[in-house]
């Protein structure tokens, strides 16, 4: 009779330490996964606001080059890839060797950058927008001192 309620005593161990480390394991996803999601956006938006950047870069670039901005993202492909300093010492230039087939697209969805280029003011501005955010650069008013501005700097 003693064996059995030891026995039975036993199996009650068991069964409260594998539901100890069960709500223990669900305890550790519920803290840790929203974290790591925290941090796949943030790597994310990371990424977007570098392309972009690297985007405002060629854009001063093609600007100082022609005393205007191209007329679109297709031109300043072309500008980058043409021009002996953008291709040889990208590193140098944009930090980075740049991925020019994915440079106009952003990470999140894979959508094209909104570029709109307005020159009806008597200073040339250009608006670079992130489709999947409110992230951009530049500006269509006219104002020269947001000509180059990143809306998150």
């Amino acid at each position: 009779m003693a064996s059995s309620s030891g026995t039975i005593q036993t199996v009650i161990q068991v069964v409260l330490a594998l539901i100890i480390a069960g709500l223990a394991y669900v305890l550790y996803q519920s803290i840790t996964e929203p974290y790591e999601r925290i941090e796949r956006q943030e790597a994310i938006t990371e990424a977007t606001r570098a392309r972009m950047a690297n985007i405002r870069t060629a854009l001063v670039d093609y600007e100082r080059d022609s005393a205007a901005y191209p007329d679109s993202l297709g031109l300043l492909l072309q500008h980058i890839r043409n021009d002996s300093t953008l291709s040889a010492r990208q590193d140098s230039v944009f930090g980075t060797q740049l991925e020019l087939d994915s440079l106009f697209y952003s990470p999140r969805t894979g959508t094209a950058f909104s570029y709109t280029v307005s020159d009806t003011g008597r200073v040339e501005t250009y608006l670079l927008e992130d489709p999947d955010t409110d992230d951009k650069i530049g500006t269509l008013t006219g104002d020269p001192t947001q000509a180059n501005a990143a809306s998150w700097e």
